[in-house]
């Protein structure tokens, strides 16, 4: 069996490559939302642009435009929600760490005291 100590060094491990997760999420719910944003505003500069298709097919640019800001805010929305998320993972890796380092001191304070009680006993004179 596995002692406390080494349970929860795993259990640090797995919280931490859930942060990771969160993280990387966040960022690519960001990195969507922007790429949507630019689609939006680019099809927004070229509606009204000399030799643009706007004049013959209006609905097909604003339904467009309309997904494309409808994308961006869903995804903001998204990377809001995994912000949220990392802020918890981040404070469930925050405590298994306190209490992987307190069994770690744990464990080394009694290793320490049985030394100390070998060398008591090794010193003792034979009675």
């Amino acid at each position: 069996m596995t002692s406390r100590k080494e349970r929860l060094k795993k259990l640090v491990q797995v919280q931490e490559q859930l942060k990771a997760l969160h993280e990387t999420r966040r960022a690519t719910f960001l990195s969507n939302a922007a790429a949507a944003k630019l689609e939006a505003e680019t099809l927004v500069e070229t509606f009204d642009a000399p030799g643009s298709l706007s004049g013959l097919f209006p609905d097909l640019y604003n339904r467009r435009i309309a997904n494309a800001v409808a994308r961006s805010e869903a995804d903001l929305e998204n990377a809001r929600n995994e912000a949220a998320l990392v802020a918890k993972a981040t404070a469930r890796t925050n405590m298994v760490e306190r209490a992987y380092d307190e069994a770690r001191r744990l464990e080394e304070r009694h290793q320490s005291d049985r030394e100390r009680l070998e060398l008591i006993e090794q010193k003792r004179p034979s009675e």
